[in-house]
């Protein structure tokens, strides 16, 4: 699978079976060459229009499943958002 294909699919937690967002972007290991984490830019009130100040980092490893349109995880949002540096 390309990083191209994983960012047309919406990231949904199993936990409480919200829709978290669309990946942004991915982490990637430059040793390894493997995917560290998946990046999902937090919906605020105005979903991005005037930028995106915190963002989700989820761990490879809280993947679930790769389907054909959703990524599932398993994650504690509060432990997973990050704030963007300006």
């Amino acid at each position: 699978m390309r990083i191209c294909e994983l960012r047309e699919k919406e990231v949904v937690n199993i936990c409480d079976c919200k829709r978290i967002g669309y990946v942004a972007d991915v982490e990637i290991d430059p040793c390894t060459g493997c995917v560290e984490a998946l990046i999902v830019p937090e919906c605020g009130k105005m979903c991005g229009l005037f930028g995106r100040d915190s963002e989700y980092v989820i761990p490879w490893k809280c993947v679930k499943q790769v389907g054909p349109d959703i990524i599932l995880v398993e994650v504690c949002l509060e432990d997973v958002l990050a704030k963007c540096k300006l």
